[in-house]
């Protein structure tokens, strides 16, 4: 049996109990002198969580226990939405097609990559999106938003958006949406135990995002 993705969402009301967030991968080299070289070995963040801290009753845990069980394990990926970071607008605001700019016009391209974009400035982090929420991605070109499936498509895999006419030459292309992150469990054991829970012990569930493939 391969490795394949469920497009299913891991039950949401225990991911937003859930604890985690982005790992970097950073060499830190100290010097004779004191002083330090730093060198960063990966160019994109990756997201590891702990679904356990989000277990609040037997029912919860059953929950899991099935969700895992379909998964096959590490097998199969699957949505999960982090609850500290799952839209491109700022905490308690409305999605907004001006949220991010995912690319520029040049007259010629009609597909750009969602990406949500952390930081003002040179020092921008543009982290690509591959699975959106459906239904809720807006687009805007030349102040004018577009609609999908007529002016837009969506592939819900990639992230990609194909626009149905190239944007004029240095028309920034912009977007807003909500979004979920591609997971696997890292495990391919749970460990459970009703003593533990009922004396206050959760089990640990951790999930590790699977990057798109380079």
């Amino acid at each position: 049996m391969t490795a394949g993705f469920l497009d299913e969402l891991f039950p949401a009301e225990i991911a937003f109990g859930a604890s985690g967030g982005p790992e970097r991968r950073t060499d830190v080299v100290t010097l004779a002198s004191g002083r330090e070289k730093r060198n960063a070995r990966w160019a994109h963040s990756r997201r590891r969580y702990d679904a356990g801290t989000g277990i609040r009753s037997l029912h919860d845990l059953q929950a899991v226990q099935a969700f895992f069980e379909r998964a096959r394990g590490r097998l199969y990926g699957f949505r999960f939405k982090d609850p500290f970071d799952n839209s491109t607008a700022q905490a308690g605001a409305e999605v907004s097609p001006l949220d991010c700019e995912i690319g520029m016009g040049d007259g010629a391209a009609t597909a750009f990559q969602l990406v949500k974009v952390y930081g003002a400035g040179t020092n921008i982090y543009a982290r690509d999106i591959s699975r959106p929420v459906p239904g809720s991605v807006r687009i805007v070109v030349d102040g004018v938003e577009l609609g999908e499936g007529a002016d837009f498509t969506l592939d819900q895999v990639s992230g990609i958006v194909t626009l149905a006419a190239p944007p004029a030459a240095g028309t920034p292309v912009t977007a807003g949406f909500k979004f979920d992150v591609p997971v696997r469990f890292d495990t391919d054991r749970l460990e459970m135990s009703l003593t533990h829970f009922e004396a206050g012990r959760l089990p640990s569930v951790p999930l590790i995002e699977i990057l798109p493939t380079a």
